[in-house]
């Protein structure tokens, strides 16, 4: 697939995550998603209302990660972050399953965990994309969790958090894809660093890209064109 920069544009949640992004990092990436026209900025929670108020005269979405990067949070913690950061003006949320639980085997308590945040987010007519980490998983667990992610009502299903031991794969991708179908889109995210990747990972599956580099990628993208 042959994108242009401004179709590329519209894959990208232009991300800061860091725990050490201050308020003007926050800004200077919301000045970057409005120049760039990106499809949302990604955030942690405390900065829901601040890039809510920035955006609402745009069309980019507002989105907050909940119960990150770890996911071992409780399920309770987790729906009340994800109500508060959409009470704050998140459009969308990216939570982490509980990974432990997925890997001890324990299905129930992972399709419950999103099922509960789904309930919530989803009354709200908002988005629910769920963080798997495959960089944790065996490919076995990757599948199941997408099936589990696709079972708890979830609208996306994600790679990575960005902050584990790797990131986004196109083999990953590929495998989330042939186990969805058509039942879920996929986010690809972490270690997503030049054009290639991107367009690579969009080829692989990916209906949406998590990228921290959205500004040099779009750049490469806009020299190409």
């Amino acid at each position: 697939m042959k994108l242009n920069g401004k179709e590329l544009s519209k894959y990208m949640d232009h991300t800061m995550l860091q725990a050490d992004a201050s308020k003007d990092d926050i800004l200077k990436v919301i000045s970057e998603a409005k120049e760039y026209d990106t499809a949302s900025v990604c955030v942690n929670s405390y900065w829901a209302d601040l890039v809510h108020e920035n955006l609402k005269d745009t069309d980019i979405k507002t989105v907050c990660v909940v119960g990150f990067p770890l996911g071992a949070m409780s399920t309770k913690a987790k729906v009340y972050e994800a109500k508060i950061s959409m009470d704050d003006g998140a459009d969308e949320i990216d939570m982490v399953l509980n990974i432990g639980e997925l890997k001890q085997g324990n299905t129930e308590a992972v399709v419950q965990d999103i099922s509960a945040v789904a309930k919530e987010v989803h009354q709200d007519s908002k988005i629910l994309k769920v963080i798997i980490e495959n960089a944790l998983l065996t490919e076995s667990e990757k599948e199941t969790a997408v099936k589990l992610t696709i079972d708890g009502k979830a609208d996306f299903v994600k790679t990575s958090t960005g902050f584990s031991t790797s990131g986004a794969t196109v083999e990953d991708v590929k495998l989330m894809r042939k186990t969805a179908g058509n039942k879920i889109q996929i986010k690809a995210a972490g270690g997503i660093h030049s054009l290639d990747d991107a367009v690579n990972l969009i080829n692989a599956g990916a209906d949406r890209l998590g990228v921290s580099g959205s500004v040099k990628i779009l750049e490469e993208a806009k020299a190409s064109d």
